[in-house]
């Protein structure tokens, strides 16, 4: 029987060898840092033509985050592709011969994928807050000032919990098409609309997004983003109780059905 470590070395061996997956993580890189720049040179360039309630609540560092609505979708393909394609090629038979133990198979690649996510996310972070306050100029802040690191760090792990988001529902429903088919449209197109209209906007805020974005924000309300009755720390909280649920149905699907 494999031990744990050789079940996180062989979960390493998988990922790196995987051309797709490394590929959409260095997609999650280019589009968060490249869009986010892109959308500070336009707010730095109209900022005097945005109306005054959206001047004072202007947050230099959420809007260095801008782009990651469109990069966070890379990361969810990547925790689709960890977990889906093992579905897809008829690997997982092999895999749960090697490793018996489904708890150790689960867990091991989803700590690999996930620290792998969480590398990248800080990478691609703290790269787009440098760029975006070099970008805003005189509307730029500091690193140092009041909550801005947590915000960069926050961001980070905000990447790293959508990929293991991700893994848990590849692990429930064990279709990469399936799953895609349902994360893309709900965190591209469901989560934006519901929470932009006033009748459903108390509702999605408790969504694992737009929950869990929070801790990117030093400015409450910034970005016409609206109050919530959680803090940021308040809102990653929500979010990493919608990670723990969709990892434990995937442990509990993966124990109850066969390969």
């Amino acid at each position: 029987m494999a031990s744990f470590p050789a079940v996180l070395k062989s979960e390493w061996t998988k990922i790196r060898t995987v051309s797709s997956t490394v590929w959409t993580l260095v997609a999650a890189v280019v589009v968060t840092v490249g869009l986010s720049a892109a959308l500070c040179a336009f707010f730095n360039a109209s900022f005097k033509d945005m109306p005054p309630e959206q001047q004072l609540t202007f947050d230099p560092t959420v809007a260095s985050f801008a782009g990651m609505s469109l990069g966070q979708l890379a990361m969810i393909v990547f925790g689709v592709l960890v977990v889906g394609t093992e579905y897809s090629s008829g690997m997982i038979r092999t895999s749960l011969a090697a490793v018996p133990r489904r708890g150790s198979f689960l867990f091991g690649k989803l700590l690999v994928a996930t620290s792998l996510a969480l590398v990248v996310g800080l990478v691609t972070s703290f790269l787009s807050f440098f760029l975006g306050q070099a970008i805003l100029g005189d509307r730029s802040i500091g690193i140092g000032e009041d909550n801005v690191l947590r915000a960069v760090i926050g961001a980070g792990l905000y990447m790293a919990m959508i990929a293991l988001f991700s893994m848990g529902v590849a692990s429930i429903l064990r279709s990469s098409i399936l799953a895609l088919g349902i994360l893309m449209p709900f965190f591209f197109l469901v989560s934006n609309i519901l929470g932009a209209v006033d009748a459903t906007r108390k509702v999605a805020q408790y969504f694992p997004d737009q929950a869990g974005s929070k801790i990117m924000q030093v400015v409450p309300g910034a970005m016409d983003s609206g109050s919530t009755p959680y803090g940021p720390w308040g809102g990653f909280g929500i979010m990493l109780l919608w990670v723990a649920a969709s990892v434990i149905g995937g442990y509990v699907v993966l124990r109850k059905r066969d390969a």
